[in-house]
């Protein structure tokens, strides 16, 4: 019967493991609808400053901020990358990392090289094994991410791009489709896209006091920390979300595989006696 007891010491190893699942899966499923409203409530104020910003980029203006001017030659790009702080969330962080590590090979082929900064520590970890130039990181935000936390690293990156050391600036977060959707996101912070906010030309420019380097710089800065806070709540309601699939998804392996080895020890146990008896009735009918 060795062969019974190891089998219900795998059954009780794997109903260990499924009370663990199962207490992750739950966590999840209370803090997924926090993330969700942190998340909804956020959209109304980076929905606004994209338009505010659109009708800025739009606009006639003699002072063109830094910003605002794509370069000519793409020599160093920057990225962003927004991850989680902890693992067993499936596939959410590496499908993100796939997804930029394509783009980091392309342009590396042409010549262009990177600069990373690392939100969350997955993203720290994954980029310190690799050879590129990790610039700056901010880990352990929690479950009600501040954006001071996140001022420090996107300014370290602003600056590079006003001083031209980057030519481009990128964002990489998980965009929350839905609880069963979340999709590897790639967006250009720098400089603003043409396609953001409006798509006609204006003859009229607004009135800046005190001056529109000072309001423009301000605004503007504003607006990418605004988009980076956003995605790193989009993060954090698509960490949740994957987290309660992936945890559910092994519960019920866990359930299977129980059932699975519980057929087996029955059969074990049934062989087992039935040689007990075919040994008992061979003795008697020795004797």
């Amino acid at each position: 019967m060795a062969g019974g007891r190891e089998i219900k010491t795998k059954i009780k190893s794997v109903q260990n493991t499924r009370k663990v699942t199962r207490a992750l899966e739950m966590v999840s499923a209370s803090k997924i609808r926090k993330a969700q409203d942190l998340m909804k409530s956020s959209r109304p104020y980076a929905r606004l400053m994209r338009q505010v910003i659109g009708h800025i980029a739009k606009a006639n203006t003699e002072y063109q901020h830094p910003f605002m001017v794509a370069r000519q030659e793409i020599k160093r790009v920057g990225y962003i990358v927004v991850s989680t702080d902890r693992g067993l969330c499936g596939g959410l962080n590496s499908n993100l990392f796939r997804r930029v590590l394509n783009e980091i090979r392309e342009l590396s082929d042409r010549g262009v090289e990177i600069d990373i900064i690392a939100i969350g520590t997955k993203a720290n970890t994954f980029f310190r094994r690799l050879k590129v130039n990790l610039v700056g990181s901010a880990t352990h935000l929690g479950e009600k991410p501040q954006v001071a936390a996140l001022i420090g690293v996107i300014k370290v990156m602003l600056d590079a791009y006003t001083e031209g050391r980057v030519d481009q600036l990128k964002l990489v977060y998980n965009d929350f489709v839905n609880t069963m959707t979340q999709k590897p996101t790639i967006d250009t912070l720098l400089p603003l896209p043409p396609s953001n906010g409006l798509t006609t030309s204006h003859e009229w420019d607004y009135i800046y006091e005190p001056g529109p380097e000072i309001v423009l710089d301000h605004v503007l800065t504003r607006y990418i920390e605004s988009l980076v806070y956003q995605a790193t709540l989009e993060n954090l309601a698509s960490e949740h979300a994957a987290r309660m699939v992936a945890m559910k998804s092994a519960s019920d392996n866990a359930t299977k595989a129980i059932e699975s080895l519980s057929l087996i020890y029955n059969k074990a146990r049934q062989a087992a006696i039935t040689q007990e008896i075919s040994e008992i009735v061979g003795g008697a009918a020795a004797v």
